[in-house]
């Protein structure tokens, strides 16, 4: 069907969509090319000085908490189990080789003590790989409950990463599920881990709306050895459930004789700088079998279990 507004005739320009005419100013087209070319003629949304500004940073945490969260609910995810720990430790076969290097370096070198430090470093990391195998399973225990693979109401979610948040990521791909991983834009390059469904693969501008990512749905915190990122996380949780502005969750840490050794709670409590009931805020574990097991039992206590009547808990 034709268009009827043309009526087979060439259309008339509107005055608007033109500059103004040679013959009136000689100057006029310069004149309108040099405002078309000003940063303040282009849209605010592709204007990048503008939406990189100061002034503009409320907007941006905006679309950096709504991107994220459309896709989310997107899928119907409703609950989150979040695992945390450090990006350092790698799987078994990794962890040897790079001691079986550092090693060598050794022997060429054996009173270097930058060399002797690496290599003790080393050491511990293998020592440490164990939980890389241990996340991995976690996170086949969560992809399997529900309803199976492709529930996403009860889903892993970690930083994204590598090491134990890839091993987490990892074990959930292993069994067909998908998984979500929340990446942080920094300054040096870096590369999410491959096991994270594309779809549910985030990256944030700013560490605030991720962490807001982390517990708007987590149902559990699972923390496994790590430096100074894990610490902030599990103290963030901690501290919102002991001020109450969060409702309590499990939140579990995984590797006894770690969080032994790394943090004395016992000595926070005599020394009246946490409440006595502040240490029933978390659970220390050994691996991550009891941890899911304190996570079900944990809801169900609560009368707000997981998973319905019939529906895998993931361990079957």
């Amino acid at each position: 069907m034709k268009d009827k507004r043309f009526n087979n005739k060439k259309r008339s320009l509107l005055p608007w969509e033109y500059p103004k005419l040679h013959s009136e100013d000689p100057k006029a087209l310069a004149l309108v090319k040099r405002l078309m070319q000003s940063p303040t003629y282009r849209l605010a949304e592709e204007d990048p000085d503008f939406m990189g500004s100061y002034e503009a940073r409320g907007i941006r945490l905006e679309v950096d908490y709504l991107k994220a969260e459309l896709a989310m609910s997107k899928f119907g995810i409703e609950h989150t189990i979040v695992v945390f720990g450090s990006a350092r430790i790698r799987e078994h076969k990794t962890a040897m080789a790079n001691l079986k290097e550092i090693q060598k370096m050794v022997e060429k070198e054996p009173k270097n003590k930058k060399l002797l430090n690496d290599l003790y470093s080393a050491e511990r990391m293998v020592e440490k790989s164990i939980y890389y195998d241990d996340a991995r399973m976690l996170g086949r225990y969560i992809g399997k409950s529900g309803k199976g693979p492709e529930d996403c109401r009860v889903i892993l979610m970690t930083g994204g990463g590598p090491g134990i948040m890839e091993a987490a990521n990892r074990g959930s791909f292993d069994v067909g599920a998908k998984s979500i991983g929340l990446n942080i834009q920094l300054p040096h390059e870096q590369y999410p881990n491959p096991y994270i469904t594309p779809e549910l693969c985030f990256q944030f501008h700013y560490f605030a709306i991720r962490k807001l990512h982390f517990f708007l749905r987590a149902k559990a915190l699972v923390v496994y050895p790590g430096g100074f990122g894990t610490l902030d996380e599990l103290f963030e949780i901690l501290t919102l459930v002991q001020t109450r502005k969060t409702s309590p969750i499990p939140v579990v840490m995984v590797g006894r004789s770690y969080w032994r050794k790394l943090i004395d709670f016992d000595f926070l409590k005599e020394e009246g700088v946490i409440a006595p009931e502040d240490l029933d805020t978390f659970k220390i574990v050994d691996n991550a079998a009891d941890a899911w097991d304190h996570i079900i039992e944990w809801h169900k206590e609560k009368k707000s279990p997981l998973f319905m009547k019939g529906e895998s808990s993931g361990r079957e």
